[in-house]
């Protein structure tokens, strides 16, 4: 359903909040790409120059916590973000990713060994995680056909409307 997804690793810690991924000072801002500017910044200043398109955080766990502000995933989307692999998600925070159309993969083992800078493949499909850096393979409970959908489709919205077409 979805393509394998490939990418860098930009590695973080545990307990990455809303606040740190997308920064309240900013929440007067509507237009993604402006969002997007401003990604990480609070934890990282050199988030989006490492950052290449369709490269992926590997995390600890409960990335995501703190607020529900859905800017936090549209920012990681807009900054080109190819998904998310952690040792566990905040679950609001984890539900507005796939509506914006991240792939979210809980994977402990993954995350825990995966290094800054690995390059690493995600099979969806089949629960596959592969660090292409050190030939590790590492495996997790697919994600629910539905979701995979959501995700194929960009995000919740492109799904809907889509759907609404077919109807």
């Amino acid at each position: 359903m979805v393509d394998m997804i490939k990418g860098k690793a930009l590695k973080y810690g545990d307990d990455v909040n809303t606040d740190v991924i997308f920064p309240g000072r900013y929440l007067a801002l509507t237009e993604p790409e402006e969002i997007a500017a401003h990604a990480m910044e609070d934890l990282d200043p050199d988030f989006l120059k490492k950052l290449e398109r369709g490269d992926i955080i590997v995390a600890g766990k409960n990335f995501g916590c703190g607020s529900s502000r859905e800017q936090a995933a549209i920012a990681l989307k807009y900054a080109g973000v190819g998904a998310i692999v952690a040792k566990s998600f905040a679950r609001i925070f984890y539900r507005n990713a796939i509506n914006q159309g991240i792939p979210v993969v809980e994977c402990p083992e993954g995350a825990e060994a995966i290094e800054d800078g690995d390059e690493i493949e995600i099979d969806l499909d089949r629960g596959v995680l592969v660090d292409k850096s050190t030939g590790e393979t590492f495996n997790f409970k697919p994600l629910p056909e539905f979701i995979q959908n959501i995700l194929s489709k960009g995000g919740l919205l492109p799904f809907l409307k889509q759907l609404l077409k077919t109807r």
